[in-house]
């Protein structure tokens, strides 16, 4: 049973921890059958009916999972690609088929009697493709570069910012956050990323000069980093249904509570769509 749980979205630390688990777990795993859901969600996307799906996959093998930015990417040898994308929820490997959660949105069933189920409160995509065609879905096409590939540089990101004023995304956290200029962040965890360069959310990305991008590159990567080699954040859930090691800095917990670098109190306040956690101290606008 799930329970009642809050969600957010996997970001790039849940989809790297989902990957490197499905690749140790489920790899080699045969499918005996499999289905597109329980309880029908308008939110969740699906590319196919539940029985054509079922159809597609019974006796194939289950290949070694990989992630990029917020999609995850599970072959089905052979010949096509079952891909998680922009998800928030719970995927999670079963000992029993019996203990497939009775509202579901995907399942598949192993011929070693586990069983793998994906559920979401909020939407996300759930797609099985012919091996090629996911590269030409909306979003996984044309994927930008993300934090944790070498291409990742100042210059890169210097190329970005121009980029987004360029658009019409003239804050720092429009950059992070907004039609995924950077694959993989969401608004959770850019909360830490502002603290880190000690970047206001509404600042204005005209004011930034190249130390400022250096130093949010660095905040950037070294914040992933570090909520990947923890497993993800603390709200979210693996494979297994533990939950991940990485208690951000800034969020609804932190509200009223003494900054961790100056002690003045944490405020909050609702901008682009969602809550930003910060210290007017620490992170004053410039220019």
């Amino acid at each position: 049973m799930l329970g009642k749980w809050r969600l957010n979205m996997f970001e790039i630390p849940e989809y790297i921890t989902l990957a490197s688990q499905m690749a140790k777990s489920i790899a080699g795993k045969r499918i005996i059958d499999g289905d597109l859901g329980s309880s029908p969600h308008k939110f969740v996307w699906h590319n196919m009916k539940t029985e054509v799906f079922a159809a597609k996959i019974k006796g194939r093998t289950v290949g070694t999972a990989y992630s990029k930015g917020r999609w995850l990417f599970v072959p089905i040898e052979k010949g096509y690609i079952l891909v998680f994308g922009e998800c928030g929820g719970r995927i999670q490997l079963h000992e029993s088929a019996s203990m497939i959660p009775k509202k579901h949105h995907l399942s598949l069933r192993f011929d070693d009697g586990s069983a793998l189920s994906a559920t979401t409160q909020m939407w996300g995509a759930m797609e099985l493709h012919e091996k090629g065609k996911e590269l030409e879905r909306k979003y996984i096409r044309g994927m930008r570069t993300t934090p944790i590939e070498s291409g990742f540089s100042d210059v890169y990101l210097a190329g970005l910012v121009k980029e987004a004023i360029d658009s019409g995304n003239k804050t720092v956290k429009s950059l992070l956050t907004q039609d995924q200029l950077i694959p993989g962040l969401g608004n959770a965890i850019a909360q830490d990323i502002m603290f880190e360069a000690k970047l206001h959310p509404k600042q204005s990305l005209e004011a930034l000069g190249p130390t400022h991008i250096k130093n949010l590159r660095k905040a950037i990567v070294s914040t992933i980093k570090e909520a990947i080699r923890l497993g993800g954040r603390y709200d979210e859930y693996d494979l297994h249904g533990s939950r991940g090691k990485y208690s951000r800095q800034m969020d609804k917990n932190a509200v009223g509570r003494p900054c961790p670098r100056c002690g003045k109190k944490i405020e909050k306040m609702t901008y682009l769509g969602g809550a930003c956690y910060f210290c007017s101290a620490c992170l004053p606008l410039i220019g």
